[in-house]
């Protein structure tokens, strides 16, 4: 009896360590989504215009989310959105993701979101090239050539106010 409770014991330790690891793994099909968005900073942070073009939709849906010489503006279509790189990367620019906290959620098996934090330098309509934190959100589609970027909205992370309080304070 002693002999099957300690076997016991034992099989719900392991099980509850698999389903544990279960839960924490990514699978292959996270593994790629992350590979496409590394290769995409990768290629944006080159400046590599093909390179880009080959990992965006090919679709008039596309859409690129970014500060325009006045406010935001949402750039549709792979055409409006290469030309607007094209027209960025004529300044500094970069993105530094912070690839360790990068989530990745499918809404069907062949449609994926992606969620980073990331900074982004940039120079492009005036703006003074700071880096500055934003919330990267990319939509992902699997095409017959793989996976493609239907939609990149970076949000804007907001000065938070408690830290500005706490500066003037020490002062």
């Amino acid at each position: 009896m002693h002999v099957m409770k300690t076997f016991s014991g034992i099989a719900i330790t392991v099980l509850l360590i698999v389903a544990a690891c279960l839960t924490n793994a990514q699978t292959s099909t996270d593994l790629e989504i992350k590979r496409a968005y590394k290769n995409l900073i990768d290629a944006e942070n080159g400046h590599d215009l093909a390179a880009v073009k080959g990992m965006v939709w090919d679709s008039p849906l596309a859409l690129f989310v970014a500060k325009a010489p006045v406010g935001w503006h949402g750039y549709w279509g792979i055409d409006d959105v290469m030309q607007y790189l094209h027209d960025m990367y004529q300044q500094p620019f970069r993105i530094d993701p912070v690839y360790e906290e990068e989530k990745v959620v499918f809404i069907t098996p062949d449609v994926a979101e992606a969620y980073a934090p990331v900074r982004i330098t940039v120079a492009y309509g005036g703006q003074n090239p700071v880096p500055k934190p934003f919330i990267m959100v990319l939509v992902w589609i699997k095409t017959p050539k793989g996976w493609k970027m239907t939609t990149d909205i970076p949000i804007p992370i907001p000065p938070d106010p408690a830290a500005a309080a706490r500066g003037k304070a020490s002062h």
